[in-house]
């Protein structure tokens, strides 16, 4: 059996011969137009602009750059799905070693040297699972996770070769609509028959969400005591280390990951912004001015980068240095309006760092007039901004910074960490008057929603609640109900692909902001109850998804 001539191949390798040899091999089994990248970065661009079946990699790309860490880049920025089938290539006899301290691992691996009936084997066994597991993906992309679940209790018993895996995104899709005691029951069935590295973690994740951080801690530690190098494990226990109030520990677990696996752009950055936040400046600066390196040649580039190197800088009194990343950013990213906006927040910190309060009131005046640009900026550097206002004597604006922090991330962890940094400069109280005034402004807002739902108004209730949405993009409670009265909309007055699209993206929203939330389970039963009732079928609108994703 030949490979379909249909499927959209990518191959991503380095050397001119081997990319020939991989040319000739897959035309002899079927596939006369795969598509070439020569690097990780080439990669990313193709694959976020064309949808392709299936990915070859070779695993040693060049210039500390490894398929590991394309395929994990691609996941974690959402830009493949998961029916796109991910295969390595490699002439690493100690692959299997590799992949094994790694969570998230390719579909297949295939080892150098190979011949063309090898591949052809490999990769049709790697797509025929892809078919099983296909149903599940689509449903779940469609906004219907309570069906693939279904689908995937169906699938353990049809296609008992795959249980461990079923089983797996099974507990995932039961994580994403908040039933997380489900998640946990399946992971410890899985646990119950062998130790498996992710399963454990899958589990200690779970614990996390429930705030059970004493057990999750010790799992964590248990896998890495088995395996020094699954950097995932030291990720997570970082995490944990820093939601429970100690980020010096965290700050170390990180450092140790990185000695591990010193290429990963994200690792770093956190390590970096980390770093400044506990008071160690000069590993701070050598974690930014890498990852300031590495992002010249990233798809995942960000000036923020540039504003945590200086304020890195700026703390061990190396202001010529500084001046010298605000310059470098102007050059690589000034043009952007998130460069743009960077490049004044460091001219405003520069400022501040050399006690010159008129220039530095002056300069964050000018950045905060930017308004709605601020939100593109991390929650730390925006809380970072509110300190500065306020020791700049900038008041009013720090508590317009802080209102907007709130409408627009107000997840626990922002909550919390919010109202450390006004508590420290005693304003404890203000905060308490910015949450209320929201709290007021949601129930206003959905209340309104409500009112014209209740009175048979669907296309109102839906104008009305988007417009909440729009101005309280990080509140669930907004999202939540956003994304009720599309589904209230759909149930009286007819299907509307779009609408469902929408209302799916902001239950997905909800769960990123609130992952325990009770309502996430009733709402999806409800937008699962509404797929049925209308015989919606993934097809129907995966062109449409495909589009969004």
């Amino acid at each position: 059996m030949f490979l379909s001539h249909e499927l959209e191949v990518l191959v991503v390798e380095s050397q001119p011969t081997m990319r020939t040899q991989l040319r000739t091999m897959l035309t002899s089994i079927g596939v006369e137009t795969a598509q070439f990248a020569v690097s990780a970065t080439m990669a990313m661009r193709r694959l976020r602009e064309q949808r392709f079946d299936l990915v070859l990699c070779e695993y040693n790309l060049g210039d500390g750059q490894d398929g590991q860490h394309l395929l994990e880049d691609l996941h974690a920025q959402g830009i493949i799905p998961l029916d796109t089938v991910f295969v390595m290539i490699t002439g690493e006899r100690n692959y299997e070693r590799v992949v094994s301290a790694c969570e998230l691992t390719p579909n297949d691996y295939i080892l150098k040297p190979l011949n063309a009936e090898t591949l052809r084997v490999r990769l049709l066994r790697a797509l025929q699972k892809r078919d099983a597991f296909l149903p599940a993906w689509q449903l779940a992309r469609l906004g219907d996770p309570i069906g693939a679940i279904d689908y995937c209790r169906l699938a353990r018993n049809e296609n008992p070769q795959y249980l461990t895996d079923l089983m797996r995104l099974q507990a995932q899709l039961h994580a994403s609509i908040g039933q997380v005691d489900e998640a946990a029951t399946l992971y410890r069935e899985i646990l119950g028959a062998r130790s498996i590295p992710w399963a454990e973690l899958g589990l200690a994740r779970i614990l996390v969400i429930k705030k059970q951080y004493v057990e999750a801690e010790d799992i964590v530690r248990g896998v890495l005591s088995r395996n020094e190098r699954f950097i995932a494990a030291y990720e997570l226990l970082a995490q944990i280390q820093e939601e429970t109030g100690r980020p010096d520990e965290a700050c170390t677990t990180l450092a140790t990951a990185t000695e591990y696996s010193p290429h990963r752009v994200a690792r770093l950055r956190r390590l970096g912004t980390l770093s400044l936040a506990t008071g160690r400046p000069e590993g701070a600066e050598q974690a930014m001015a890498e990852v300031v390196r590495k992002g010249k040649y990233s798809e995942f580039r960000d000036p923020e980068d540039h504003v945590r190197l200086l304020q890195a800088q700026l703390a061990r009194n190396r202001v010529d240095e500084a001046q010298a990343t605000v310059a470098d950013l102007e050059r690589s990213m000034g043009r952007q309006p998130k460069g743009e906006l960077c490049k004044a927040v460091c001219t405003a910190l520069i400022h501040a760092h050399n006690n010159d309060r008129a220039r530095a009131q002056q300069a964050l005046a000018s950045t905060l007039r930017a308004g709605g640009s601020m939100r593109e900026l991390s929650v730390g550097l925006r809380q970072d901004m509110i300190r500065t206002c306020f020791e700049q004597q900038l008041d009013d604006h720090g508590k317009e910074l802080v209102a907007d922090l709130l409408r627009s991330a107000a997840d626990d962890r922002t909550l919390e960490t919010t109202r450390a940094v006004l508590e420290a400069r005693g304003l404890g109280q203000l905060s308490q008057q910015i949450e209320a005034g929201i709290q007021a402004e949601v129930k206003s807002l959905v209340t309104t929603g409500a009112e014209k739902a209740q009175a048979g108004d669907y296309d109102g209730a839906v104008a009305e609640m988007m417009n909440a949405a729009r101005k309280l993009p990080g509140n669930p409670h907004v999202l939540f109900n956003a994304a009720l009265a599309l589904l209230r909309h759909i149930e009286n007055r007819g299907w509307n692909d779009a609408f469902a699209v929408q209302a799916r993206d902001l239950i997905q929203r909800a769960h990123r902001l609130s992952p325990a939330n009770p309502r996430l389970t009733a709402i999806t039963e409800f937008m699962h109850a509404l797929i049925k009732r209308y015989g919606i079928r993934p097809e129907r609108v995966m062109s449409r998804l495909v589009r969004n994703t």
